[in-house]
């Protein structure tokens, strides 16, 4: 604010007695003018073709080059007209065309187009179709870019990054690729459907180095390990995905045991395998060969559950075991079954067991007290714990699955719907876009209709517990079903083995399955679909396990395969 300014201020309104004030007065009103300063990229006066911060930019010299490019060729086509007359009447009409206001110039164009021809009108279409070309991600601000470009699917954005240097340095960036894995790994995408495995510690982002690993007497400041970006950790998992798909694996075999494999466990470094020579095995998934073998069961070993500081199994011999796998030690032994011990699930310091004196056994490790649950009339072939919501399943041969809640030791709901002994169940939590098959009828044995049966109508369930939604179950009737866990009502049943179903494993996104008839299939978990069948075996299989990139069966011949599908 000048002197002048502060003079005539003090005159209208007699505030300002001074040149200080004066001077005060504009030093708080430089910054607020400051905050005020147009922007860089100014669309209100300039157009996008005629912006200079524009066309200034690193990132336009392209453009700008062809656009040079385009008016040395016009001009010389002009050059090149037969008389003087005429350079100069194309000339003089860009030049006027050129001082004229926006308004003038959409007239003089409107009046042009109504002279055209549909030649020259043809002629205009292609060259505006050249000329209205913008590369808005390399004139938008860089936030803004990347936003946009975090909407594209992972073909779409390899293709934005072929386009130049400027596309690629954004589609390349971590930003946009993390959002890539954020919404692929370990989920399905609902716009393009396609979902990542996780690789568990396989494939850690971090890369590790003798450098990096800083010992606790070294500062703060000390190099750390160096991070992947996003992008390489999305094409790993991407390229172990389409090989599921596609069907491209390898195959490992493990053989060490004398007998029929009965039980398996796959974790992310080993693999444990229960046989009828009553041995655990333990093997080394990186070489493939055996670590240790756990002895002291007198029968064969049905039943096993491994978790980082145990290994629990479940013995032909009626007892379950509890042991120390580095060692090999056997920790403790739980008797109490009458029978064979099919089935062993575990969660922290409890314990569930299924038999073939047709009873569940809950066990408190720390109480040291046992709670058996009744009202199977057959063999109980497998249990499941479901921690979060304090509830476990069991299947039977008496062809039904039966849901318990372990805080009142009591049945909550009954499922009707095999027409054979049900081998395994898995309870599972999943959305709202499964397939199922509305003529799948859910009729019992007996029967009767399922909305007559009171053990599957609804029930009180605790509002506040995340149950699980859905439950995944085979039997030797040839099939595996999907059931809804709330209304207890079979939606969904899958058709492929021409045998028995002795065992299944699933994930987020595929279900496993093994069969007497000595093949294994892959299903998709969503659609129900069987995407491959893998044959081969010359024994029925027993059991499969499914990790991200890989699924391993088991057969009554004692051979173990492997089937790998990260072929890197």
């Amino acid at each position: 604010m000048s002197n002048s300014t502060a003079g005539h201020l003090q005159q209208d309104g007699g505030h300002m007695s001074n040149k200080r004030e004066a001077a005060e007065v504009d030093a708080e009103m430089q910054p607020a003018a400051k905050q005020l300063r147009a922007p860089q990229y100014n669309f209100v006066r300039y157009c996008y073709r005629h912006n200079p911060d524009i066309q200034a930019a690193p990132t336009q010299v392209r453009c700008v080059r062809q656009e040079q490019q385009r008016r040395v060729e016009w001009q010389a086509r002009v050059e090149q007209l037969d008389s003087e007359c005429e350079r100069q009447a194309v000339q003089q009409a860009v030049r006027l065309f050129d001082s004229s206001n926006d308004k003038l110039r959409k007239l003089m164009l409107e009046g042009m187009l109504l002279k055209s021809c549909f030649p020259q009108l043809s002629f205009i279409s292609t060259q505006v179709q050249k000329l209205i070309k913008i590369d808005f991600i390399s004139a938008l601000p860089e936030e803004v870019a990347l936003k946009i470009l975090g909407y594209l699917d992972c073909q779409s954005l390899c293709s934005a990054a072929a386009v130049c240097r400027r596309w690629q340095e954004l589609a390349d960036d971590d930003t946009v690729w993390y959002h890539m894995c954020e919404q692929h790994i370990d989920r399905k995408c609902p716009k393009c459907g396609w979902g990542l495995p996780l690789l568990h510690m396989k494939r850690a982002r971090y890369i590790k180095s003798d450098k990096a690993s800083a010992s606790k007497g070294e500062s703060e400041d000390a190099p750390q390990s160096k991070m992947r970006p996003w992008k390489v950790v999305y094409r790993e998992r991407f390229k172990v995905e389409s090989n599921w798909r596609k069907g491209i694996y390898r195959i490992q075999e493990f053989k060490g045991h004398m007998d029929g494999v009965l039980s398996l466990q796959l974790t992310n470094k080993l693999l444990l395998t229960g046989s009828y020579d009553s041995t655990v095995a333990i093997w080394d998934l990186a070489t493939g060969k055996l670590v240790r073998r756990l002895s002291g069961h007198t029968d064969g070993v049905k039943a096993l559950r491994f978790d980082d500081q145990k290994l629990i199994t479940g013995s032909l011999d009626k007892t379950i075991r509890v042991w120390n796998y580095v060692t090999g030690a056997c920790v403790s032994t739980y008797r109490g079954h009458q029978d064979s011990v099919l089935s062993v699930d575990s969660f922290r310091k409890l314990i569930v067991s299924g038999s073939a004196d047709k009873t569940v056994k809950v066990w408190h490790v720390e109480s040291r007290t046992c709670y058996t649950l009744r009202g199977h009339t057959g063999w109980v072939n497998c249990v499941k714990l479901h921690p979060k919501s304090f509830t476990c399943f069991s299947g039977s041969d008496d062809m039904t699955i039966r849901m318990w809640d372990i805080r009142t030791n009591t049945c909550v709901r009954v499922f009707h719907g095999h027409v054979g002994q049900v081998q395994k169940v898995i309870p599972l939590t999943l959305g709202s876009d499964l397939i199922e098959d509305p003529k799948d009828a859910v009729v019992p044995p007996d029967g009767t209709a399922p909305a007559n049966d009171p053990s599957i109508q609804a029930t009180n369930f605790d509002d506040s517990l995340p149950y699980p939604t859905h439950l995944l179950s085979c039997s030797l009737d040839n099939t595996i079903k999907l059931w809804n866990v709330k209304t207890g009502a079979c939606i969904r049943t899958q058709f492929g083995h021409v045998e028995g179903v002795w065992d299944i494993a699933a994930d987020n996104f595929r279900i496993v399955s093994g069969s007497h008839d000595r093949s294994c299939k892959v299903w998709d978990l969503q659609t129900g679909k069987c995407m491959h069948t893998f044959v081969g075996n010359h024994a029925p299989v027993a059991c499969v396990g499914i990790g991200d990139s890989e699924f391993v069966s088991g057969d009554e011949l004692g051979c173990v395969k492997l089937y790998n599908f990260d072929t890197t």
